[in-house]
């Protein structure tokens, strides 16, 4: 007699192949871009874009705006926006230079205070908008503009009417820390190099590139850590149900509310870092720093995979949507193009981004 109880064909026992779990993959459409692009500038840029000089010149880009990224992308993947980062990149900025050069203290606590101050912006902003209700897209917009007048008011005071606190590079030449955020790491692995002959040299013999900046060693750091957490530990699960079904979370044990403060905290010290870098490379702060990154860190993440509707996205996937951003602002310059070109790109990624990215989550979610 034929058991009749298990069915046939379950959707349940089929196994899904390679290519459905790969069309899944939020980073997908990111790849797929830094492929195109890099083929554009193959077909069109000089040559020398692709040197070892050339890729550490649009990766230094690349990276600044890449940590805003990935902490926009773990914000998003949550539910929820900041479009208060790249004025939090000049609020900190002051505090940083303010702590240096004014007050005279040294990294090691300079440091660490910049990102506790970042960190109790980013919890009032977290805090706002949970006790009130009110859309974060609103709440951040309005710290964008509070948080860059703060900066202009302070600077002025701060210098005695200046919008710029010069200074900084003497403030903490000979600092131990110093080389950890600044300048250029493996200085001696690449001068040998140089004089083995494999990487290319000026005429007095040094390296054309001297190291790899530290920024963007950071920035691979922070991709992968973020990377590590959203796929390998609760904290991850936690975030992506948070920005997936809030209410549900909550009912199955879920600290939606501490997640979502954390992770506003945890992307204001991505641009407190961004800060802390960039003041000291160039050796001062002015208010204009960061200015209008908020928006190309969220088109970044958003190439790089994340629903505007909060619960998928992909830490990889804004990596490499910055590294887009950095290869078209600096290749650009290899090519006969016009620089204004950007800007085009720039809305017809995003609403290229946005439209796969809708048709990836009807994919997975079954919708019509």
């Amino acid at each position: 007699m034929t058991d009749t109880t298990t069915p046939i064909g379950d959707e349940r026992l089929k196994q899904e192949t390679f290519f459905a779990k790969l069309m899944k993959r939020p980073e997908l459409g990111a790849i797929a871009g830094v492929i195109l692009v890099v083929a554009f500038f193959l077909a069109t840029a000089d040559s020398a874009m692709f040197t070892l000089s050339g890729i550490m010149n649009f990766m230094t880009p690349a990276a600044q705006l890449g940590i805003l990224a990935i902490g926009a992308a773990l914000l998003m993947i949550g539910g929820e926006f900041d479009l208060s980062i790249g004025s939090m990149v000049a609020f900190a900025g002051l505090f940083f230079g303010v702590c240096v050069v004014t007050w005279q203290l040294p990294l090691i606590l300079a440091i660490p205070m910049t990102f506790v101050f970042a960190a109790c912006v980013g919890a009032v902003n977290g805090s706002i908008v949970i006790r009130t209700g009110l859309p974060s897209f609103i709440v951040t917009l309005a710290f964008l503009f509070i948080l860059r007048g703060l900066s202009l008011v302070g600077l002025k005071l701060a210098t005695n009417g200046s919008t710029q606190l010069r200074g900084v590079r003497d403030a903490v030449e000979g600092d131990w820390l110093a080389p950890i955020f600044s300048g250029d790491a493996f200085e001696g692995l690449f001068a040998a190099l140089a004089q083995a002959g494999l990487i290319d040299t000026f005429k007095s013999g040094t390296p054309k590139v001297p190291g790899i900046p530290v920024e963007i060693l950071w920035f691979v750091a922070i991709a992968l850590l973020a990377t590590y957490v959203l796929l390998r530990t609760p904290a991850g699960n936690w975030i992506f149900a948070t920005g997936g079904d809030s209410n549900a979370a909550t009912n199955s044990g879920v600290p939606v509310n501490k997640v979502k403060i954390s992770l506003f905290m945890l992307t204001a010290c991505c641009a407190a870092l961004v800060a802390i870098i960039t003041v000291m490379d160039a050796g001062s702060t002015d208010a204009r720093r960061g200015f209008q990154k908020e928006f190309e860190a969220i088109i970044a993440a958003v190439i790089g995979g994340c629903l505007l509707t909060g619960g998928y996205g992909s830490a990889i996937g804004a990596f490499f949507g910055a590294i887009i951003f950095g290869m078209v602002v600096i290749g650009l310059t290899y090519t006969g193009f016009d620089q204004d070109w950007f800007q085009v790109f720039l809305g017809g990624m995003l609403l290229i981004a946005v439209l796969f990215n809708n048709a990836i989550r009807k994919r997975v979610t079954g919708e019509r």
